[in-house]
């Protein structure tokens, strides 16, 4: 597996934190507590800065939403939108850099400090060099799910610009008509009544066939394909990108369809799949990053652990295979 350690916010030499490592790791975990004060994380982000500007790390990447991560990495790598609306993608998702779960009530000072950050360094470097921003996890809270209407739109977008209409499985009105209101699938009530989960309902196990087939037809567009599409002047700022992108709202769909239908389930074994999903929706994320170089994560400890999860939750004592784990099987020792 890629080396995974779990560096505290402390005020330690980057080349101490790097000393521990075996060999180059191809993930670099700094633990992100839920609530830390302002030097605490201070210390951290000077580390990560340290950790950037002498190991290279392609991507910085952190639990959250991967498809609203999208606009933050487009503005500090591109320099498309602005500022604030950066800011205020990272204010959505689950988990920011620099602040927990929970603090999301309005524009954290430490997002916008590490984003504006992130621009300043990547300005006037070649693409190749170039920071990335990327969310591991997926839309998830606690138990819950976001729509996956995002992820899904995106996803028939992505496809509907670069393959002839009849190879798509449905058309973008028929896609919204299925999804109907989004408040179909955050209803707060289904985190803990199965019934008022829209989960298995006859458009979410349409769509969850939909999602697939559109997963397979990305499958089936070759990237030298996608390298064509760059030559002729289509959309997007790399070849390379266009494909992680799509990959990413393909993870994406396939994973809240699949949590979505699990909310549904009434089985005693209902809320420690739900938690096993949440890990498998990470662990796939950083495959992912991995295949793409050198990333540094903010994340949680418990999720990387390598070893089997466990905690309880209404007395009730929850197992499941944590993405540390998931990732390590993959990745061995490399």
């Amino acid at each position: 597996m890629a080396t995974d350690t779990q560096a505290a916010p402390r005020a330690l030499a980057t080349a101490t934190v790097m000393k521990l490592l075996p060999h180059p790791p191809r993930l670099i975990t700094v633990d992100d507590p839920a609530h830390a004060d302002g030097p605490s994380l201070e210390r951290r982000d000077d580390l990560v800065r340290r950790l950037v500007e002498r190991e290279g790390p392609r991507t910085i990447a952190f639990e959250g939403d991967g498809v609203r991560g999208t606009v933050v990495d487009d503005y500090v790598r591109w320099g498309r939108g602005t500022l604030d609306e950066a800011v205020e993608a990272m204010k959505g998702m689950a988990y920011g850099p620099c602040h927990g779960p929970g603090h999301d009530s309005g524009a954290p000072d430490g997002d916008r400090a590490f984003v504006r950050w992130m621009r300043a360094r990547n300005e006037g470097r070649p693409s190749g060099e170039r920071l990335r921003l990327a969310g591991v996890g997926g839309p998830l809270e606690s138990s819950g799910a976001a729509s996956p209407r995002a992820a899904l739109t995106a996803l028939h977008g992505h496809l509907a610009a670069r393959v002839d209409a009849d190879l798509l499985p449905c058309t973008a009105e028929r896609l919204d008509r299925l999804l109907g209101a989004d408040r179909r699938w955050t209803e707060p009530a289904a985190l803990t009544d199965p019934a008022r989960s829209v989960g298995r309902s006859a458009d979410a196990m349409e769509l969850r066939l939909l999602a697939d087939d559109m997963e397979a037809l990305l499958d089936a567009w070759p990237p030298h394909a996608t390298e064509q599409n760059a030559r002729d002047g289509r959309p997007g700022p790399g070849a390379g990108d266009d494909r992680d992108r799509a990959l990413l709202y393909a993870r994406t769909a396939t994973g809240l369809l699949r949590r979505h239908y699990w909310m549904a389930d009434a089985s005693p074994d209902r809320t420690a799949r739900l938690v096993g999903l949440r890990d498998q929706m990470t662990a796939a994320d950083l495959l992912a990053l991995a295949k793409r170089g050198p990333a540094l994560v903010y994340a949680r400890d418990r999720p990387l652990q390598r070893g089997r999860g466990a905690m309880r939750m209404s007395d009730l004592p929850l197992a499941w295979w944590s993405a540390g784990v998931m990732v390590g099987a993959r990745l061995g020792g490399k």
